[in-house]
């Protein structure tokens, strides 16, 4: 079995993430898609981040009813922060007969090489690269283990759902209804 690994905060998780997911589960190789709730991503500061537990549960409600996507919790149980080197190292231990891939924007290409052991995510993984309006090429586009996959370009960040959810501002349509329903229960990002 080929599994995509979709890694992120999903906070919260949005349309855009969603859509992602599906196109890489359905229009690629891949016979599924994790999203992988980090607990702490160790490029972003954790001001606005909600509970790891609140948004992995955001993400379950997301995908509860889609057979080729899944979340996964996995990093919860690994060292803090997560690194995508030892995340893998860890499910390859665990799941021996499945193949893994990376998929990532292509706004995270360039930075790829500050990455734990990017080196080693290289040589073992194959990286899905969805379209990023901006980026620039860089020497990575050119690698091997890249492959670029056609996508939608969505223009939606969880940054700004939260911007509206503090401002009081509507989301529908932008994360899932029961995504949007927990959020208004929750109160979660209000001033």
């Amino acid at each position: 079995m080929k599994i995509g690994l979709f890694f992120g905060s999903f906070n919260p998780i949005h349309v855009g993430h969603l859509i992602l997911a599906n196109v890489l589960a359905t229009h690629t190789d891949l016979d599924a898609v994790w999203l992988v709730v980090s607990p702490q991503n160790p490029f972003k500061t954790t001001a606005s981040l909600l509970p790891a537990a609140e948004r992995l549960h955001m993400a379950s409600l997301a995908v509860d009813y889609h057979d080729r996507i899944r979340v996964s919790n996995v990093e919860f149980s690994l060292p803090q922060p997560s690194y995508t080197a030892d995340t893998l190292a860890y499910l390859e231990a665990k799941y021996p007969t499945y193949q893994f891939a990376l998929l990532m924007g292509e706004d995270n290409l360039p930075t790829l090489p500050k990455w734990k052991n990017h080196e080693v995510l290289l040589a073992r993984y194959p990286i899905y690269v969805y379209p990023r309006p901006g980026t620039p090429r860089s020497p990575l586009h050119e690698h091997p283990a890249v492959r670029l996959v056609e996508a939608p370009l969505l223009d939606i960040s969880a940054t700004y759902i939260r911007q509206c959810v503090a401002a009081g501002k509507s989301i529908t349509f932008m994360v899932p209804e029961a995504v949007e329903t927990y959020i208004k229960y929750r109160g979660f990002w209000l001033k």
